[in-house]
């Protein structure tokens, strides 16, 4: 298996979302230490999640990288269920990364095109994920994708890459 830098230095210029498997603090610390020595374009290609305590350290330590843990993702929905009607986005929302559940997507206002470009415009990635967000769902074959709203334009969650790029790339 490749090391995080070979991957980096392979494809320098591809974004990539960082999984920090554990809860444990230390690796969001030795994590944030290592990516704190990239240049900022670099970071700007970059995402992390994961538990909420390694995630924490990480924004704490490089607060202009995208991450997300359980706890970022309800520090901007929630307030954002609250008042998006009224096209405010809560800061927490913004240079963010979200996972968002397809089963809860439609109770966020403006779903799915006007909260898209909401949160594109204050840089946040949004990602659908399969399902009710309880497991590494994803979007995994062609009738998956007929799920997605139409004109869905933000990022999805596949564990079939091979499946899916193919349906994607040639507009099946």
């Amino acid at each position: 298996m490749p090391s995080l830098t070979e991957v980096l230095e392979h494809f320098p210029n591809q974004s990539f979302l960082i999984h920090i498997k554990s809860d444990d603090p230390n690796e969001g610390e030795h994590l944030a230490n290592y990516l704190s020595d990239l240049p900022t374009n670099r970071l700007n290609q970059l995402a992390v999640y994961g538990g909420n305590q390694p995630i924490a350290v990480v924004k704490e330590k490089l607060p202009a990288l995208r991450v997300m843990s359980k706890a970022t993702l309800k520090s901007c929905l929630l307030p954002y269920i609250a008042v998006g009607w009224t096209g405010f986005v809560p800061s927490s929302c913004q240079k963010t990364q979200l996972h968002i559940p397809e089963k809860y997507g439609p109770f966020l206002w403006g779903w799915s095109e006007k909260f898209l470009k909401r949160m594109d415009k204050v840089d946040t990635r949004v990602i659908v994920v399969a399902g009710d967000g309880s497991w590494s769902e994803g979007f995994d074959s062609e009738e998956d994708l007929t799920r997605l709203p139409d004109n869905y334009s933000g990022g999805i969650w596949t564990n079939r890459i091979d499946r899916i790029a193919p349906v994607i790339i040639n507009g099946n």
